[in-house]
């Protein structure tokens, strides 16, 4: 076998041990979602060595779509961090084996203060599993490794099973993309979400025309306007709007009369506007769903603040 042939193996050998975890999702799994819904305080996620690493992602990422919880390493607890616990939490406690001592000399703990317990392991019958209030089982029938030793398929299941309980969650609480966006105002979500038309409309040297001007003066602006467009203005008040291509199809269809015509003869009288406090993903719904590239910014009274471009949505 070649290294690639190797990665390949190792790639299904992980792929077929997830799905021996779905005929494990039974009620125990339903327990744990009602637990860790129900709790009105954190979930404190705990683990060492490989479960500890996934347990901090699993922590992370349960945070990130509305359950608050954080990772905690089961030999800090013996150093002061006991402080952080209350009988408000849940624990959710990570161990392949379900008998890594570490953490077993922290359940006491947990038990004594009645913070409900949900254990994660691959053995039913492990300490862990017995002193749980609930157990998920992630057992695999091997690890992905040649020597069966190194925790490759047992940590991608431990990890999958976080990330099914997190999904259930979002669906259990209704977690909505915005609520996502604001706990990740950095991300490209959160832009998109957070970011208002105010804060990236074009403002200045905007192409402004008149419905009267005749189309062959409106082509010089629309074209210094660089935005593929030209705004008619009536009263201060944004009238109508006329683009690249309601110029062409007007220079085919009246061919020599063209300069003769007026902004307001192809201008479509009714252009999709907007508030400056509409989010850029609402624009870009906007956009999609009119095939258009551009929408104007306006006031409660119709006059013209600034344009978003396809390009400004781009964060």
């Amino acid at each position: 076998m070649t290294d690639r042939d190797y990665g390949i193996k190792c790639i299904r050998d992980e792929a077929e041990a997830l799905l021996e975890l779905i005929p494990k999702m039974d009620q125990q799994f339903d327990r744990a979602i009602e637990m860790m819904f129900r709790c009105h305080g954190k979930i404190i996620v705990t683990g060492v060595g490989k479960s500890g690493h996934v347990g901090a992602k699993i922590a992370a990422t349960l945070s990130s779509t509305g359950t608050p919880s954080f990772f905690i390493n089961p030999l800090d607890v013996f150093h002061g961090d006991l402080g952080v616990m209350t009988s408000d939490d849940v624990v959710l406690a990570i161990s392949n084996s379900g008998q890594t001592d570490e953490l077993l000399r922290f359940i006491p703990m947990v038990l004594q203060m009645h913070i409900p317990i949900i254990a994660m392991s691959g053995n039913q019958e492990s300490l862990l599993a017995k002193y749980a209030d609930c157990h998920l089982n992630v057992s695999v029938s091997r690890e992905a490794d040649p020597m069966n030793l190194a925790p490759t398929s047992s940590a991608t299941a431990q990890m999958v099973m976080g990330d099914a309980l997190a999904v259930a969650l979002i669906k259990k609480r209704n977690f909505q993309p915005q609520d996502f966006a604001q706990f990740h105002p950095g991300g490209e979500l959160g832009k998109r979400l957070l970011t208002t038309a105010q804060d990236v409309m074009r403002t200045v040297d905007l192409p402004v025309i008149s419905p009267s001007m005749h189309l062959g003066e409106a082509i010089i602006l629309v074209s210094k306007g660089k935005l593929g467009l030209g705004i008619a203005e009536t009263d201060g008040r944004v009238a109508g709007l006329i683009t690249d291509g309601d110029i062409r199809r007007a220079m085919e269809k009246w061919q020599a009369e063209f300069f003769n015509r007026t902004v307001s003869d192809i201008m479509t009288t009714a252009p999709k506007t907007v508030s400056p406090l509409t989010k850029i993903s609402a624009i870009q719904q906007i956009m999609n769903k009119y095939k258009i590239h551009s929408v104007l910014v306006v006031d409660h009274d119709k006059h013209l603040l600034g344009v978003v471009d396809h390009y400004s949505c781009m964060i």
